[in-house]
């Protein structure tokens, strides 16, 4: 556990210096240097917003704990106490949990999360309800982009087949988990006799 606190101090300490750097005149005139230090200053921001949460939780038991130890006897002292005991294990609960997000902010990222993706859909097998499949699926990935704030480019469609770009910060990232055969089973909207059809 120290180790991960010894990279939050060296990663606060990255973000005052990259603070200043943006204040700098020498960067600001400088559009590729000032885009990078931008760039890297808003990923470390959310690690060290998390880290300050982090510590304000752990203070705040802390100051809780040794409240309640302070108090006096006395029926409403103990009122008093009990409900100091439950904030301080309320904002434990909180700490521990910002701990695991934490441990989560610092796993390194895929180097290719901030590129664009292209995606290609394909009808597999089951004929017609293969083509409605495939369809069905290039809107959902589209619908689902649009709302995530992704633009969709369209570059080729034909029947059964779907190819598009999805651009936008971190696209690849969201999508790359994408690949592969999706399958469904249901009754489709070309059978008359209600029996389920897979299709890929």
């Amino acid at each position: 556990m120290a180790d991960i606190f010894s990279r939050l101090d060296e990663l606060e300490r990255a973000h005052a210096e990259l603070t200043r750097d943006l204040a700098d005149p020498a960067v600001l005139g400088d559009g590729g240097r000032y885009t990078a230090t931008a760039k890297r200053h808003a990923e470390l921001s959310e690690v060290v917003s998390a880290y300050d949460e982090y510590r304000r939780a752990r203070g705040d038991v802390q100051a809780a704990r040794e409240l309640a130890k302070e108090l006096g006897q006395g029926e409403d002292v103990q009122t008093d106490r009990d409900l100091l005991r439950a904030e301080a294990e309320q904002m434990e609960a909180r700490a521990e949990a910002l701990t695991r997000r934490l441990q989560l902010l610092l796993i390194p990222k895929d180097p290719l999360d901030d590129k664009n993706v292209i995606v290609e859909i394909r009808a597999g097998a089951g004929g017609d309800e293969a083509s409605i499949w495939a369809g069905d699926l290039f809107r959902m990935l589209t619908k689902y982009a649009e709302r995530r704030g992704f633009t969709v480019e369209l570059l080729e469609i034909s029947e059964g087949a779907y190819t598009f770009a999805i651009k936008g910060d971190s696209a690849y990232s969201v999508f790359k988990y994408e690949g592969g055969t999706h399958r469904v089973q249901r009754v489709p909207a070309t059978e008359s006799q209600g029996r389920v059809h897979t299709s890929t």
